[in-house]
């Protein structure tokens, strides 16, 4: 007897992590599943049968929507038709709140179960999406405990399900083994440079924190700088930045392993989203960056209900680093706020006995957890 269809939905690396691990998971239980849609590399080598490529959807702002949303919306009908006329037993769209809610809205009216698994920031900004989460999901998978509050309140049957990453950093980092495996010396300066993986974000980003990294390279002795790349694009465009700078010497690029890179350092310099997380859960202490156009911040300050965009200050509901927006986020001060956890020790081993403790509280085997919530609604 054939396994069931599931379809899966992700449109970025991170959303293709949390993929790959769910698919494995749900393999534990129901073996003989056939999984189909849009996603990447770690999804396809789970079992995925690609629809689509995943490339292009993960756009950051409201401004830059608009020249693909052409694209975009075809995309959209290109898939909603094709499972609406070969419907799964079920479809998981991953994070991409904004293509994914609408293509969840139209298959569950469609006689679909639906699931979404990482909740959009509903709690933090535009919340009458709430209105239009109700109408498209059967069920929601939060990452955070604090999510599944505000569904309960909401009328929203949801389950919080933990985060994955907290699952696969130890408790207890061994930066040595990092360090050393990086080919990076004990005694070095580490910091740690993750401008993101979306293309319009590391354009932003990279030409103020090479320049951050040029400043911190003259005030502290045998300085070395790590930078995790998502592809051979963004490889090309964070090398250039840095040799402009006379970095070259001194910069390692690694593929795509920011978990390894934030682990290796003793400072790390990151733009605001999921790298904030695996940058604490690697006990590192950071500054966060946050650029977006002009248009686009203004927009989403009027909207804004809460104080913090980093995850360890949304976890900890304080601010325990720094948060940088739009021109604040310049090379002197990103420099200064790096510098600033390199020049006090106490400071930063307090800080990572923080991060230590929220992340005892988000290990919960969460692939699993996300798999038995998916089962619940096959049944």
């Amino acid at each position: 007897m054939a396994g069931p269809r599931i379809a899966l939905l992700a449109g970025e690396l991170s959303g293709d992590v949390l993929g790959a691990g769910l698919m494995r998971a749900l393999a534990e239980y129901v073996p003989g599943a056939e999984y189909e849609g849009v996603g990447g590399p770690a999804m396809e080598a789970a079992g995925l049968q690609r629809l689509a490529p995943m490339e292009g959807l993960a756009l950051m702002g409201l401004t830059e929507v608009v020249g693909h949303l052409p694209r975009l919306l075809g995309l959209r009908r290109q898939l909603v038709n094709h499972w609406i006329e070969n419907p799964p037993d079920i479809f998981i769209g991953i994070d991409l709140p904004d293509f994914n809610l609408s293509v969840e809205k139209r298959l569950r009216s469609a006689g679909i179960t639906t699931v979404h698994y990482v909740s959009p920031s509903v709690w933090a900004w535009r919340r009458g999406r709430i209105k239009t989460i109700r109408r498209a999901v059967d069920r929601m998978l939060t990452l955070y405990p604090f999510e599944q509050s505000f569904y309960d309140q909401s009328g929203v049957d949801a389950v919080c399900v933990g985060h994955p990453a907290a699952d696969r950093f130890p408790l207890q980092v061994d930066r040595v083994v990092a360090r050393q495996s990086l080919e990076l010396s004990l005694s070095s300066t580490v910091v740690a440079i993750l401008p993101g993986s979306r293309g319009s974000e590391v354009s932003r980003l990279i030409s103020e924190f090479a320049a951050a990294a040029a400043i911190l390279a003259e005030g502290y002795d045998d300085t070395r700088f790590v930078v995790p790349v998502a592809s051979e694009h963004l490889r090309e465009e964070i090398s250039a930045e840095f040799e402009r700078h006379g970095l070259g010497e001194r910069l390692t690029l690694v593929a795509g392993d920011a978990a390894r890179v934030a682990t290796s350092a003793d400072v790390a310099i990151v733009a605001s989203g999921t790298a904030t997380l695996e940058v604490m859960l690697a006990k590192c202490p950071m500054v966060v960056a946050y650029r977006v156009s002009w248009l686009t911040y203004y927009l989403v300050k009027a909207m804004i209900k809460v104080q913090w965009v980093s995850q360890p200050n949304l976890l900890a509901q304080e601010s325990l680093v720094v948060e940088l927006f739009q021109g604040q986020a310049c090379a002197s001060n990103l420099a200064a706020e790096a510098g600033y956890w390199l020049d006090k020790p106490h400071a930063a081993q307090q800080l990572r006995q923080r991060f230590t403790t929220i992340h005892a509280d988000l290990a919960r085997n969460a692939d699993q957890r996300a798999a038995q919530a998916v089962l619940e609604k096959l049944q």
